[in-house]
């Protein structure tokens, strides 16, 4: 059975008891040097969300800030990078992609027992449901438009003069992503194979398309990482930067798109539902403005970018299989996710027929 969308709200963006804990006074101290009008007695609270990455609310009697953390103890190299979190939306700021205001970075491990920053709290809504149900009807194509507005203005960042240029690799990304997952996949013996998924292994180096571009890339595009005004169309603040780096633009607004065939208990999406009883635009026109705003007149090989996202969802979700039964992911939703897989190795194999 689906979750209510209040409960998985108040499962993700609640907070609650610290469960990884740290030194208090100590970063209380540290703000007092290098957090610019930090004042008073100190709350701290950890979000339910935010399992990757720990990540806390700050409550001052004056401010409320945001504290995302690297986990402590030893972890692979490379993974859960805040600091690179921190950089891009750096970056950004002063871009028209909107992003929290990044107060300071805590690159001495020994204040709280690893790397950290601290970002405004940004006050607002996040819709867990692709279709909006909690905007009136004739208000929800604006809300739709708002996140095509900002997708394609990441897409327009120069990044090189945004001090990018060494974010991440700036060619190739179909060809090394493919690569990796395919790998990823194929390693996991005890996960299974699934005909659909070997089928898109074997196709999908054959298909990518001709050209290449580069761009920043948010890797997580979807309505549930972004906060809204309270009662405007309009996004403050983009979250989740984890998985950004360099990458293809059209993989990362496929990404996205993928909304449109996603059902709704897997991630946020319309769940193959029409788009227009529903007062969203079809997705056509939703592609149609994108191009439009980042200059193209069509994005050929749709289908193409497509399977290749939900192949890679699909990768994902076969390594939470894999720890599932290796006993190291027994949560609910590492189950939920692996009881999907055959569904989004489905999809991903339709895109692939539709390319053919």
């Amino acid at each position: 059975m689906r979750e209510s969308n209040n409960d998985v709200v108040a499962a993700t963006t609640g907070t609650g008891k610290v469960r990884v804990t740290f030194d208090e006074a100590a970063l209380a101290s540290w703000m007092e040097q290098h957090v610019t009008g930090f004042s008073g007695s100190l709350t701290v609270e950890q979000f339910n969300g935010g399992q990757s990455n720990p990540t806390y609310r700050l409550t001052t009697p004056g401010t409320r800030y945001v504290l995302r953390r690297k986990p402590p103890g030893p972890l692979l190299k490379g993974a859960h990078d805040v600091l690179r979190e921190a950089r891009v939306q750096q970056a950004l700021a002063g871009t028209d992609v909107p992003v929290a205001r990044i107060f300071a970075l805590g690159v001495d491990e020994a204040v709280i027992g690893s790397e950290f920053y601290v970002m405004e709290m940004v006050e607002g809504r996040v819709f867990w449901d692709a279709t909006f149900p909690e905007v009136p009807l004739d208000q929800r194509a604006d809300y739709f438009d708002e996140m095509n507005r900002v997708i394609a203005a990441l897409h327009s960042v120069d990044y090189q003069a945004a001090g990018l240029g060494d974010y991440g690799r700036p060619s190739n990304y179909f060809a090394r992503q493919i690569g990796r997952w395919s790998k990823q996949y194929l390693d996991d013996e005890l996960a299974g194979r699934l005909p659909d998924m070997d089928a898109l292994v074997e196709w999908l180096p054959t298909a990518v398309p001709e050209g290449d571009e580069t761009s920043i890339v948010h890797g997580d595009f979807r309505c549930d990482n972004m906060i809204f005004h309270p009662t405007e169309p309009r996004i403050l603040s983009v979250l989740d930067w984890e998985l950004s780096t360099l990458g293809h633009p059209l993989a990362d607004f496929a990404y996205h798109a993928m909304m449109y065939h996603m059902p709704g208990d897997i991630v946020a999406g319309l769940g193959g539902q029409d788009p227009i009883p529903l007062g969203l635009p079809s997705e056509e026109k939703y592609i149609a403005v994108y191009c439009d705003r980042t200059g193209r007149e069509s994005i050929p090989n749709w289908d193409f970018y497509l399977a290749f996202n939900l192949f890679r969802l699909a990768a994902i979700f076969h390594g939470i299989k894999g720890r599932v039964l290796r006993g190291t992911a027994s949560n609910a939703q590492a189950r939920e996710r692996t009881a999907a897989l055959p569904r989004l190795a489905a999809l991903a194999r339709n895109a692939m027929e539709n390319c053919r």
